[in-house]
């Protein structure tokens, strides 16, 4: 349980009890009926995490709702949208073991996270993490209702793939991004776990530079 639901839950028991006293017991349901919502929203169950080699994992519960190929300068990038309904765990995980290299956070729009724009224009905390062979970015995208982002690690920190690291109250999508290199494992549709599905398999920098380099030499011939 994340202790946020401790703190909206605490007052509506209150608030229930206190309704029930004074006045006919039946008006204390519905605040406890929203007590009990935030107690099972807050959830925060355990996952087992991955542990082969190359593994990305999804750093959050949710629907696959892009796989499309991005370019970032003139690095070649794979992007996956995962839409996080009100239904799903909120925690956030990381999606690779790796030292943070960035977090910049971005202030902007409330569109439903289902829609494209919302991967640009929405508020959203973007971490740029360096590990497993290569540099990943993931980004918590508020939506329509998610009005605020919490994210707990800072920059120079080391995560573990699967680690808790915040997450997005009320509905909300997390975006990653890495090189278009790494083996695909989910399409558009699937329903994954935060920290125990594997979106894709990394391709360490050394076999990336060792591919890079045979490609010249075939072109040098």
């Amino acid at each position: 349980m994340v202790r946020d639901g401790y703190f909206y839950a605490a007052p509506l028991i209150a608030a229930a009890v206190l309704i029930g006293w004074l006045t006919n017991p039946a008006w204390a349901i519905f605040p406890f009926v929203l007590a009990a919502f935030f107690l099972w929203f807050f959830r925060d169950p355990e996952r087992t995490i991955p542990q082969e080699a190359g593994a990305l994992v999804s750093p959050g519960d949710g629907k696959v709702t892009d796989v499309s190929p991005v370019t970032s300068g003139s690095n070649k990038l794979t992007r996956i949208s995962i839409f996080l309904s009100v239904f799903n765990v909120h925690v956030n995980r990381s999606p690779v073991t790796g030292t943070i290299r960035e977090i910049r956070y971005q202030r902007g729009k409330y569109i439903n996270a289902m829609n494209h724009a919302s991967a640009e224009e929405n508020e959203q905390n973007i971490v740029t993490v360096e590990g497993d062979g290569q540099t990943v970015v993931f980004k918590q995208i508020a939506g329509l209702l998610a009005r605020r982002i919490v994210f707990h690690p800072k920059v120079g920190d080391r995560l573990e793939r699967g680690q808790r690291v915040g997450l997005i109250k009320f509905g909300s999508r997390v975006d990653v991004l890495f090189d278009a290199s790494a083996t695909l494992k989910v399409k558009v549709g699937d329903r994954v776990k935060g920290g125990a599905s594997v979106l894709a398999h990394l391709q360490p920098k050394g076999e990336l530079a060792a591919a890079s380099n045979s490609r010249a030499s075939e072109r040098a011939r």
